[in-house]
């Protein structure tokens, strides 16, 4: 009998198929939510980093797209500092396509096992939360694309920063609904149209903010256009709808004493302090990167508050639900 022969067969149960370590990765009772949050924390990250791209001066650091340069998609030394800040963030997407793919196929296999007769225990608001965040970063891409063609167009820089709070948004109902998240039933109707004015001021607070970024001295480039608006008139304008939005959360806090609202009315405050500050110092670099950290914030914060507070349900919808 040769050694071969004496050499035990492999036993196929110890065989580790080259695809299970990704499955693992995306099963299991926690997996949905370890990357919803996971989610939300790369969008949170990549407005910060997208914003220290402007604030460094590097947003044409790589002047052409999708290379880097005319004949490299990657920095060189010839492009100095500023290439190489811009390509780190642009790599910074590849670690987004991961995560956000993940997270897709997480919720593309998640069942819940409590509604297994409908619809096999499929999640339609988690798939369809999902796909929303994977749709959004080639639309990033598109549009990330299109402001280094156009020599950093503030509009079109302005429209970049608002994609990236609606994936943030996006990001925050998925942790909603996937982690064991207790909303809170508000009876009165006026706490209920105070919720949905704090988040539309949120918008529009965000929206006039960039209006204001477009118009201040953080071009991006030294020669990248301003879009000419007055920016103290814009700046007291994205004043006045932050302390809308903070009466109406105030108004929320009024009929209902919920985590949710306190949370946004903390940040909320972090916020307003750091924009007061900022714009009486001239803008520094590192509180305008804090701004955007608050902006962030903000949104995820408005958006749990939006999707935390219900109204009661209806004798219909109770006798559904029971």
């Amino acid at each position: 009998m040769t050694a071969t022969e004496l050499r035990p067969a492999p036993d196929d149960r110890t065989r580790t198929a080259p695809w299970e370590p990704v499955l693992r990765l995306v099963t299991g009772p926690t997996a949905m939510r370890r990357w919803a949050v996971a989610a939300l924390a790369i969008n949170v990250v990549i407005v910060v980093t997208g914003g220290l791209v402007r604030l460094t001066a590097s947003g044409m650091g790589c002047p052409t797209w999708p290379r880097c340069s005319e004949d490299s998609f990657v920095t060189h030394p010839e492009l100095g500092i500023h290439g190489a800040i811009e390509f780190g963030n642009r790599l910074l997407t590849f670690v987004l396509v991961v995560v956000v793919a993940l997270t897709w196929i997480t919720a593309l296999r998640l069942r819940d096992k409590a509604r297994l007769e409908v619809r096999g225990g499929r999640r339609r608001d988690v798939r369809w939360l999902a796909g929303g965040l994977l749709l959004g970063i080639p639309a990033q891409i598109v549009i990330g694309g299109i402001s280094v063609l156009t020599h950093l167009n503030p509009w079109v820089v302005g429209l970049h920063f608002l994609v990236s709070m609606a994936l943030v948004g996006l990001a925050t109902g998925l942790v909603r609904v996937t982690w064991p998240a207790r909303r809170t039933t508000v009876v009165q109707p006026l706490a209920r149209v105070a919720t949905r004015v704090t988040f539309v001021g949120m918008v529009v607070a965000v929206w006039l903010g960039t209006v204001v970024t477009g118009s201040g001295p953080h071009a991006g480039d030294l020669d990248a256009v301003r879009n000419g608006l007055d920016g103290g008139t814009l700046a007291h304008l994205h004043a006045a709808a932050v302390w809308v939005t903070m009466a109406a959360t105030v108004v929320c806090l009024v009929f209902s004493r919920s985590l949710p609202v306190l949370l946004l009315l903390a940040v909320e405050v972090f916020q307003a302090v750091i924009g007061l500050t900022q714009y009486h110092l001239g803008v520094p670099v590192p509180l305008v990167a804090l701004h955007l950290l608050g902006a962030s914030l903000s949104v995820a914060a408005a958006t749990n508050l939006l999707l935390a507070l219900r109204r009661p349900l209806s004798a219909l919808e109770a006798r559904a639900t029971a």
